[in-house]
């Protein structure tokens, strides 16, 4: 825990904050009774020594006084005794020493060393037996006397013999053994006692520590409620705390701060999530409600368009020249139109998470020949070669939209590319079970600044004049949403002047080449008359009525146009009517329902194609659509089309 951030001072420079790394080993208990308990054992180690060490040297003393003194008192009381050569009242002498029991044995000899007297047992054991000796002196006689005649001289004692005292050295050893002993217990004890205290001192210190430590610990854990329990004062009543006390306070007002702090943060903290939270769901409800606006607003978006397509189809056969060229223009303004709806749409559908892929294995080759097809007359007229290397590899990805992502990056790649240069389209492995799908380019490149901004919407590089021929800046959205969707995300590698490469990665599949079927985006080719096929329209747009009607006109087909589900169930069953082609708009007035009309068509007309018109998008109409298995154009229906699948009838 940092506490002196909490006391407010500023951290060192790092020139002055550097600090050696101390390794401290073992416990703060067991240095103190370490600490405590050594002076005590060397202490109590050298007083016994030295006790001890004197009692023996005193027992060594009085046993040598002892023996001495015998042995003079034996020779004092000898003396004239020897010289008279009385041989008993020597051992009288010598008896009268061994009484007492101090000696063991007391030898005589006279001046020539023989043994005059020898009194006690033997010598058993020479190695247990201390001799002292002492000589026997002959004084003169002015010197016994009390009063000594006048002219006579003190000459000196002389020595007439010597004698031996011996004694046992037994009880001696017992005596040093019990004082060594004596010493010993001493100081075992003494040992024990300075641990026993050092132990007790060390626990009293030792323990407050280690529940200053837990504290801390748990403070530092993020439990700011611990707190440490510690109180202590000196002996004198009203004196100053202890210092573990005072400590525990401050670690106590320490952790209390910290939790005022953690809880005024969790407050701000929980304030703030709430406001996130709330604008966050704001936000989600905003753009679920617009694209839920999108989406219910696309029928109504994409009639008039479709209208506007049909009157403009129309209008173009009997137009004269000065009027055709306005024509085409209107013609062309209204099919950007339908591809900025449908690309708003789209993006819509992804940002709402209304699509669901369908993931097989898909093979690689077939895609890129049904992409080929695709792109083969843009690249011609771009004059612009496009290269596609399979590779005999496939993924598991949803066809539509893997189509679609690396059809919108070719497409891009053609139009960037300068004439004569070439599109590389590649598959290789990645990691052993990844597949990498490359689009290359040699075009002029994107800057860095603008390689992370090109997947927004509506952002476009080299588009500042916003010409919509150069397309809207959603394909790339797009194509990053649904790269999403599939698991993975669009790489990006460029460079100013060196070209892009547009990667995305996918999880490879071990499958045969015709595993899955594939969409197409061929359109077959109109024939050349439609005339006698008889068509029944049913729209509650009067407008697409009568276009629709003008245009099958002009192509010689008869059409009945009919408002509502129930006339047009009506006149399937009439009798004797016949029809081709039945094109039902899904939503019709009143609340009626297309796919009524679609399931009457083909009980009461099964020889006729029904095809549903929608302009509806969301999810529930499409898995509608999906579940009655209908034939789907969605609006607006380009003119084109719609001849393309008349001519499928003849």
């Amino acid at each position: 825990m940092n506490v002196g951030a909490l006391g407010g001072s500023e951290p060192r420079p790092a020139a002055v904050a550097t600090r050696r790394l101390l390794v401290v080993r073992g416990s703060l208990q067991r240095d103190l009774v370490r600490l405590g308990l050594l002076p005590c054992a060397v202490v109590a180690l050298l007083l016994t020594g030295w006790l001890t060490h004197s009692r023996l040297a005193m027992l060594d003393d009085v046993f040598a006084a002892e023996g001495r003194a015998i042995a003079r008192q034996v020779a004092a009381m000898s003396d004239l005794s020897l010289y008279a050569g009385d041989v008993a009242a020597l051992q009288s002498v010598a008896q009268a020493a061994l009484r007492g029991g101090q000696a063991s044995r007391v030898e005589i000899s006279n001046g020539a060393g023989i043994h005059v007297v020898a009194a006690g047992a033997d010598a058993t054991h020479p190695d247990r037996l201390r001799s002292f000796t002492a000589p026997v002196l002959l004084r003169e006689a002015s010197r016994t006397m009390a009063f000594a005649p006048p002219g006579v001289t003190t000459a000196g004692d002389q020595a007439i013999g010597n004698v031996v005292a011996l004694r046992d050295t037994t009880q001696l050893r017992r005596a040093r053994i019990q004082s060594l002993l004596t010493g010993i217990g001493i100081g075992l004890l003494a040992l024990g006692g300075a641990w026993l205290a050092v132990r007790h001192m060390a626990r009293d210190i030792a323990r407050p520590l280690r529940r200053l430590t837990h504290t801390v610990a748990a403070l530092q854990a993020g439990q700011f409620d611990a707190r440490c329990a510690i109180a202590g004062r000196s002996p004198r009543r009203g004196g100053p705390m202890h210092e573990f006390a005072t400590l525990a306070d401050d670690v106590n007002r320490m952790a209390e701060q910290l939790q005022r702090h953690k809880q005024a943060s969790d407050e701000r903290v929980r304030e703030a999530t709430a406001v996130a939270l709330e604008r966050m769901t704001e936000a989600e409800q905003a753009a679920l409600s617009r694209s839920r606006f999108l989406a219910a607003a696309s029928h109504d978006l994409r009639q008039p368009l479709h209208a506007m397509g049909l009157f403009i189809d129309g209008l173009l056969t009997g137009a004269a020249d000065a009027q055709r060229p306005a024509l085409l223009r209107l013609q062309e303004s209204t099919a950007f139109m339908s591809l900025l709806l449908d690309d708003l749409l789209e993006i819509s559908r992804l940002d709402a998470r209304v699509l669901t892929p369908e993931v097989v294995d898909l093979p690689l080759a077939p895609l890129f020949d049904a992409l080929a097809a695709q792109h083969a007359a843009h690249a011609a007229a771009s004059r612009v070669r496009v290269a596609w290397r399979a590779r005999g590899l496939a993924v598991r990805s949803d066809g539509g939209m893997l189509q679609r992502v690396i059809g919108n990056l070719v497409a891009n790649a053609i139009r960037h590319s300068p004439p004569g240069g070439t599109v590389l389209v590649t598959a290789r492995r990645r990691g052993g079970d990844r597949v990498r799908i490359e689009v290359r380019d040699r075009g002029v490149g994107i800057a860095p600044i603008h390689q992370q901004r090109i997947f927004e919407e509506f952002y476009q590089v080299a588009n500042v004049e916003r010409d919509r021929r150069q397309g809207f800046g959603l394909g790339l959205a797009i194509c990053a949403r649904l790269a999403t969707l599939l698991g993975s995300r669009i790489g990006l590698n460029s460079a100013l002047g060196c070209g892009s490469t547009f990667s995305l990665a996918l999880p490879q599949a071990q499958v045969a080449p015709h595993a899955a079927p594939l969409p197409t985006a061929s359109v077959l080719p109109a024939e050349p008359s439609l005339a006698g096929l008889r068509c029944l329209l049913v729209d509650d747009d009067a407008h697409i009525r009568i276009a629709t009607a003008e245009l099958l006109a002009q192509w010689g087909c008869e059409a009945v146009c009919l408002a509502s589900a129930r006339d047009a169930v009506a006149c399937l069953g009439a009798a004797g009517e016949r029809f081709d082609l039945v094109l039902c708009d899904l939503q019709l007035a009143e609340g009626e329902d297309g796919l009524d009309v679609l399931a009457a068509a083909r009980r009461l007309q099964p020889d006729a194609l029904a095809v549903v018109i929608s302009g509806a998008t969301g999810p529930q109409a499409l898995q509608r659509l999906r579940a009655a298995g209908a034939t789907v154009l969605t609006k607006p229906v380009a003119p084109a089309r719609l001849r393309a699948l008349l001519a499928t009838l003849k």
